[in-house]
């Protein structure tokens, strides 16, 4: 007889076993027809040009983080509505169950809207392409074996 164990072993030798057979099949029914174009650096949707130190906008990753930061208010959100919407215990309290949880989800919301305003007052919200700055780097390869290699790739 098994234990509990027993059982959780035997799943993952399942899983690792089913996910094994699927990546075989894949392997055996997917193309492999690889190209240059294929095989070119990708970098972020770009054009990979000239040499890749070069100071990029970072206003990207800033207004991604400030929409993980609200996204994650929502995720707040839920459990408290459940919580805090029961009706039995907003009876048993005489409402001072929902007037608590009104004021906390409001303090909770204030300091976000804080954030938001700061960040809107601050520019991280402007979505402004600057000029790349490029560095002046002292490189032992050619800036021609740079050319070279991207009119090799340049698309027509």
């Amino acid at each position: 007889m098994l234990s509990d164990f027993g059982y959780i072993f035997l799943f993952i030798i399942a899983a690792l076993t089913l996910l094994g057979v699927m990546l075989t099949i894949a392997r055996f029914l997917r193309p492999a027809n690889p190209n240059e174009e294929k095989l070119t650096t990708y970098e972020s949707g770009e054009d990979p040009l000239g040499n890749a130190n070069i100071q990029f906008n970072v206003r990207f990753y800033v207004v991604a983080l400030i929409f993980v930061l609200f996204e994650v208010e929502l995720l707040f959100l839920f459990p408290w509505s459940v919580v805090f919407g029961n009706e039995e215990l907003i009876r048993q309290t005489n409402g001072a169950w929902g007037w608590f949880a009104m004021a906390e989800m409001s303090v909770f919301i204030g300091i976000l809207i804080l954030g938001l305003a700061y960040a809107w007052a601050k520019g991280y919200l402007d979505w402004v392409r600057t000029n790349p700055k490029v560095p002046e780097i002292k490189s032992p390869v050619p800036m021609d074996m740079y050319k070279k290699v991207n009119e090799k790739y340049r698309r027509n």
